[in-house]
C-alpha cells in the first residue's frame, strides 16, 4: 500500500507562506490533482513532499514512514519536472537507464527494464536517439519512463504536459490517465489547466494564496463549490456572480440585485436566515444553467438584453446585460443579435448563494 499522508505542511519563504497548514490523504493508486492559479503553493507542497523543500512544519507520511528527515533518493518516488530535466549528452536508453545505474543494478536487468519500458510507453524506436532529436511528445514519454522504470511506490508530476501543444496535449493527458490506472501507481499531479485537472483525477485539491480550499472529486468541486474562489475558477466560462440580498415582498422572497430581482422558494430564504452572517449575499449561477427566451413566462422573467456574442461551433457564449450586471450564458442555438431584448430565467435547483463576508456557500 502506497498511501501519502500530508499533515499540516507549513513552508515559508521568508516572509512569505507559500503553504499554510496543508493537510490531505491520496490513497493507493489514486491520482490526486493539486490545482491552483500560479504561486498558490502547488509546486511547493509537491516539492516537499519530494523532499526537494523541507517542510517548517508538519509531517508527510508514505505509507507509514514519516520522510520528513528522509532524503529524496530515499524516499522511492519519482518525479516527472515541467523542463522534462533529461541529459542532453544522453541517448534515450541511457537517460532510461541512468537512475537504475545510480542504484547498482546488473546490466542484464537495466536492459530488460529500459526495454520493457520503452514498450510500454511505444517509444523502443528512439532508444539511439539523443533529447535534441525528440519531439515535444516523445521527450515527455522519455521522462516518464525515467520515472516509470525505478517502479517507485509514488509518482510526483509537475505540470508535465506544459510544454506541449494543445492537441498533442489533450491526447498524451488520456494516454497519461490510462498508464497511471494501468500500473496503479499512486500520483500526486500539480497543474494550474483545471480541464486537465478534472479530467484525470480521482481527487482534485484546490489551492489558492498557500492555502487548501477543497478536496473532492470533479464532479463536487465544479457542481457543489465550497465557497466564491472554488465557484469562480472551476468552469469556462467562470460561474457568474452578482451581488444581492435578501428580500421579502409580502408572500414572496427575492434576491435584490439592485437592478433587477430572483425570486427564490422559501427552502432557500430558510437556508439563507440561518447561514448567513450578514445581509450581504452573492448568486451564483453556471453560464450553461441560465435559461434564455424570447417570451416571458414564469422560469423566464427577468428581461436583458444581449451584449455581445461568441460563436464557439457546437456552442454560444451570450454575454448578456441585466441592469448594471453582466452575466454569461451558454446555449447550443441561439438566434439573435446584439441589443436584442430577451427573458432569463436560472433554476432554483441550479443557483448557488455565497456569504460575501466569509465567501463561503450557503446553498
Amino acid at each position: 500500500m502506497a498511501r501519502v499522508t500530508v499533515k499540516s505542511l507549513t513552508k515559508r519563504f521568508d516572509e512569505v507562506v507559500a503553504v499554510n497548514d496543508v493537510s490531505f490523504n491520496v490513497k493507493d493508486k489514486e491520482l490526486l490533482v493539486l490545482l491552483g492559479p500560479s504561486g498558490c503553493g502547488k509546486t511547493t507542497t509537491l516539492r516537499c513532499i519530494a523532499g526537494l523543500e523541507d517542510a517548517e512544519a508538519g509531517e508527510i507520511y508514505i505509507e507509514d514512514r514519516l520522510v520528513n528527515d528522509v532524503h529524496p533518493k530515499d524516499r522511492d518516488v519519482a518525479m516527472v519536472f515541467q523542463s522534462y530535466a533529461l541529459y542532453p549528452h544522453m541517448t534515450v536508453y541511457d537517460n532510461l537507464a541512468f537512475p537504475l545505474k545510480m542504484h547498482k543494478i546488473s546490466k542484464d536487468t537495466i536492459d530488460e527494464k529500459v526495454k520493457a519500458t520503452a514498450k510500454l510507453l511505444q517509444i523502443p524506436h528512439l532508444l539511439d536517439r539523443k533529447p535534441k532529436q525528440l519531439s515535444g511528445g516523445e521527450a515527455q514519454r522519455t521522462a516518464l519512463g525515467r520515472a516509470i522504470v525505478r517502479d517507485p511506490k509514488v509518482f510526483l508530476m509537475d505540470e508535465p504536459l506544459s510544454n506541449l501543444d494543445a492537441k498533442l496535449r489533450v491526447h498524451m493527458r488520456s494516454e497519461l490517465k490510462r498508464l497511471q490506472k494501468d500500473l496503479g501507481v499512486t500520483t500526486i499531479y500539480v497543474t494550474h489547466d483545471q480541464v486537465e485537472a478534472m479530467t484525470l483525477a480521482d481527487q482534485v485539491a484546490i489551492m489558492n494564496k498557500g492555502v487548501l480550499q477543497q478536496i473532492d472529486n470533479s464532479y463536487n468541486v465544479y457542481h457543489n463549490p465550497r465557497n466564491l474562489f472554488i465557484g469562480g475558477f472551476i468552469g469556462s466560462p467562470p460561474m457568474n456572480f452578482v451581488d444581492c440580498s435578501l428580500l421579502e415582498k409580502k408572500d414572496s422572497c427575492f434576491l435584490d440585485g439592485g437592478s433587477c430581482f430572483f425570486p427564490i422558494p422559501e427552502s432557500i430564504k430558510k437556508m439563507i436566515e440561518e447561514k448567513a452572517t450578514s445581509s450581504e449575499l452573492v448568486l451564483g449561477v453556471r453560464p450553461e444553467d441560465v435559461v434564455l427566451g424570447k417570451k416571458m413566462t414564469k422560469q423566464k422573467c427577468i428581461q436583458a438584453e444581449v451584449y455581445v456574442l461568441e460563436p464557439l461551433g457546437a456552442e454560444v457564449i451570450v454575454d448578456l446585460k441585466i441592469g448594471e450586471h453582466l452575466i454569461k450564458a451558454t446555449t447550443a442555438h441561439f438566434e439573435g443579435s446584439i441589443g436584442d431584448k430577451v427573458w432569463v430565467g436560472f433554476s432554483n435547483k441550479k443557483i448557488h448563494i455565497f456569504d460575501k463576508k466569509k465567501g463561503i456557500a450557503i446553498v
